[in-house]
């Protein structure tokens, strides 16, 4: 195996968990800054607040993403078994 296929290998897996874990991200990156800016404008400082909607969102979020999910994953391995099988 040569160093450009462990690059290669290696900037797939980062694509994929970046593509995977995207919409969860995203959503809860919202979810804290709506409470934030809720939180500013009328100045309740409650560190908990923040914590149930984020696990709510990203609950939510992996439901109905958990097919897409799966799918870049299973995409990742087949790519790697195929490159396994054929020998790098």
């Amino acid at each position: 195996m040569a160093e450009a296929d462990v690059i290669e290998i290696i900037q797939l897996a980062i694509w994929t968990t970046l593509v995977a874990a995207g919409p969860s991200v995203f959503a809860a990156m919202f979810v804290g800054v709506a409470i934030a800016l809720f939180q500013a404008l009328t100045q309740v400082q409650e560190i908990t607040l923040t914590f149930i909607p984020k696990i709510v969102v990203i609950l939510v979020t992996i439901s109905f993403s958990a097919a897409f999910m799966g799918a870049q994953i299973g995409r990742m391995t087949e790519v790697l078994y195929g490159r396994i099988e054929t020998g790098f």
